[in-house]
């Protein structure tokens, strides 16, 4: 409720000072009568003439009976004049009237004796049309009736927004009794409301005379500070029928249950909302950092002010944590922290990356231990110990105004990995339990993710070890020959293993130069690539042509899992200047001579290893002195955007720009090739000859 006062704040109440008169007489059209003793009309008003239909100039000094009475009735009202003038008693009722017109018109009369100075006596009537006073009394009673009974709270306010009259409806809604209203400003009577919008919105009612319907309020009232309720409001200037401003009326509806069900439904949107977002944006890699930082990201602002994931060290080691075993401590390695703002609760979190331990007595552990969400709605200053990691991080939190706090296990596939934590400093809601079950399905879509990462990372610190192990040692460089080389694994987990390089002294100081792809990725790709190093190795010591090598490997891999595999096996010889090569389904090579721009070998490409009952093919190519041989495999060159013929050609570009060091030519070549997200691994061998052996 609120509005504009037609008169400054302060001015004098109504009839302190003489003011505009009312306007319901003239509703009412009031006539006066004055009769002598002897009954003849000595004053007759305007409103008379309009009532009775006989002007002043016609009536004064008559007989009042003869001419308003009607001769059935003339006897009746000498009697009742009679009665009046000796007793001194008043008369009132409704008694028939003859109107100039003829007419017989009912109205309502009050008589009453006066008397002068000279103690002459007359008879003052007062009389109004009857039809006109009972609708009058009629508006009046249904109005009376509707504003006690109505459920919708009414008011009414004079031009100072004091209040003039409220109904039970408004004392009910409002909490306060009529006389904890009534002449009390607007300010005063609702404290407990953002009074300044409802007395801005009253002003401009009553400068307007426009009404304003419906609109919105949101509050607390003073017997439930604690409870959100909502209203709906109208305001109307009241006016008199000369136009005159009286006030203002206002209507008040409560509309807490539908306020409560549209901020539900809304809630109920966002939460949809946010696990959609969860679902889209949480496990875009396979990187458990990562993981939790979308996790961490995804809940801040919408649910929490501040969120920390927290994963059980053991867990990542892929061991089960003794905290769960024994109920004893907890080791945690912080992983993500997010915060919707710049505050102190930051600091009181673990950094990223650190690894703490924490007793049962901690909230976080018992989450882990129990394996189940702990809430606390209202934090007290008793909890915050069991909240923070040491007292400094309590202080921090109570500095920063920690008032709830959820945390919930992250659980995948039945084991618990560790912990989602919740803060809420800025946003005064406390978390219930709808939070912490949009926390636990937000929690649990995380720890799938971060366990899937957790299993790949593994599998893949498993296969880089085992790719390693069996490349344990750097190929020797041949008398004839200078070597560098390259390495790298793919950055995705199960895509690790397959590619292979070696160089190999074979007897009359001739040199094996062999790379290879296994196809498929993962701990057995990396299996099979050690296989087929290990038996390359073998059949090289027996000084056979390379197509010998590729037909022994070919039979040699279909046995294995995976079974296919790409290679390129070449036998350089310096006594004749050449070299042999055969070729298994791999990339060709590229020769660099001296004056002569880099060449694609063309070469029989033959099928892979592991196809079985395939010829192959081997050509000689000559070799001179500072010439070089560059081979690879395709995770250097094959790219999910661009044609194969397109990036070989960039290939040849980067060899054809001049450069003298070999390890200095092999980290050019990855720099401009070797995408930054590789999904395969790459392998690199570049050899030159060196007719002089040095």
């Amino acid at each position: 409720m609120g509005a504009t006062d037609a008169f400054p704040e302060g001015a004098a109440p109504v009839g302190a000072t003489p003011g505009q008169p009312g306007g319901l007489l003239d509703v009412l059209g009031v006539a006066a009568v004055m009769l002598d003793a002897d009954g003849r009309i000595a004053l007759w008003s305007p409103q008379a003439e309009q009532l009775f239909g006989w002007t002043a100039k016609e009536a004064l000094g008559r007989p009042a009976a003869k001419l308003l009475v009607p001769p059935e009735h003339l006897d009746l009202v000498l009697q009742l004049f009679s009665e009046v003038m000796a007793g001194g008693e008043s008369w009132a009722g409704v008694f028939p009237v003859r109107h100039k017109d003829g007419s017989t018109r009912l109205v309502e009369f009050r008589n009453m004796r006066l008397l002068d100075e000279r103690g002459e006596t007359y008879a003052l009537g007062i009389a109004t049309d009857q039809s006109v006073l009972r609708r009058v009394e009629r508006d009046l009673a249904l109005s009376v009736r509707l504003v006690a009974q109505s459920p919708i709270g009414l008011a009414v306010l004079d031009t100072h927004l004091r209040f003039v009259m409220v109904n039970p409806a408004l004392e009910r809604i409002n909490d306060l009794p009529a006389d904890r209203h009534i002449g009390r400003h607007v300010r005063e009577a609702l404290s407990f409301l953002d009074t300044e919008v409802i007395v801005d919105r009253m002003r401009e009612v009553l400068e307007t005379g426009r009404p304003l319907l419906d609109q919105f309020t949101v509050g607390r009232t003073a017997a439930d500070p604690h409870t959100d309720r909502a209203w709906s409001v109208s305001y109307y200037r009241l006016e008199d029928p000369g136009g005159r401003v009286l006030g203002l009326a206002t209507s008040v509806v409560d509309v807490t249950e539908q306020h409560s069900a549209a901020t539900e439904a809304a809630r109920a949107r966002r939460r949809l909302a946010l696990i959609a977002d969860a679902s889209a944006t949480i496990g875009t890699t396979l990187d458990v950092d990562q993981t939790a930082h979308e996790l961490a990201d995804v809940i801040v602002p919408e649910l929490a002010d501040l969120a920390a994931v927290d994963v059980l060290d053991a867990v990542l080691d892929g061991r089960r944590p003794a905290a769960l075993a024994t109920g004893g401590p907890a080791r945690f390695r912080a992983l993500a922290v997010s915060a919707a703002y710049a505050t102190d609760a930051v600091r009181a979190a673990d950094p990223t990356g650190q690894i703490a331990s924490y007793d049962t007595d901690r909230l976080i552990t018992r989450c882990v231990t129990d394996a189940r969400p702990v809430l606390v709605a209202q934090v007290a200053e008793e909890d915050l110990p069991h909240i923070a990691a040491d007292a400094e991080g309590a202080a921090l939190l109570r500095r920063a105004g920690l008032h709830s706090y959820l945390a919930v296990p992250l659980i995948a596939r039945g084991e618990v990995l560790g912990a989602l934590s919740l803060y809420r400093v800025r946003n005064q809601v406390p978390f219930d339990e709808d939070d912490a079950l949009l926390a636990v399905e937000l929690a649990a879509r995380a720890a799938v993710c971060i366990d899937n990462a957790r299993s790949y990372q593994s599998e893949r610190r498993t296969a880089l070890t085992l790719q390693r192990h069996l490349m344990n040692h750097r190929p020797p460089q041949p008398t004839a020959m200078e070597i560098a080389y390259r390495y790298q694994p793919a950055q995705a987990a199960r895509e690790v293993g397959g590619d292979w390089f070696d160089a190999i002294p074979v007897a009359g100081d001739k040199t094996a130069l062999v790379v290879g792809d296994v196809m498929g990725s993962g701990i057995n790709a990396a299996a099979t690539m050690g296989q087929l190093r290990t038996t390359t190795r073998a059949l090289a010591d027996l000084d056979l042509e390379p197509a010998e090598v590729i037909s022994h490997l070919d039979h040699i891999a279909a046995g294995l899992d995976p079974a296919f595999a790409t290679c390129l096996y070449a036998v350089y010889d310096p006594e004749h200047g050449r070299c042999r090569i055969a070729v298994a389904g791999h990339l060709p090579p590229v020769v660099l001579r001296a004056g002569r721009p880099p060449e694609l070998l063309d070469l029989p490409t033959g099928a892979p290893l592991g196809v079985g009952g395939v010829p192959f093919e081997q050509t000689t190519v000559p070799l001179h002195d500072g010439d070089l041989l560059v081979l690879y495999t395709d995770g250097l060159i094959e790219t999910r955007d661009q044609a194969i013929d397109t990036r070989l050609d960039t290939l040849l570009t980067v060899l054809a720009e001049p450069e003298g060091d070999l390890e200095g030519l092999c980290d050019r070549l990855l720099n401009a090739l070797r995408s930054e997200h590789g999904h395969d691994d790459v392998a690199l061998l570049i050899a030159r000859v060196r007719s002089d052996g040095k």
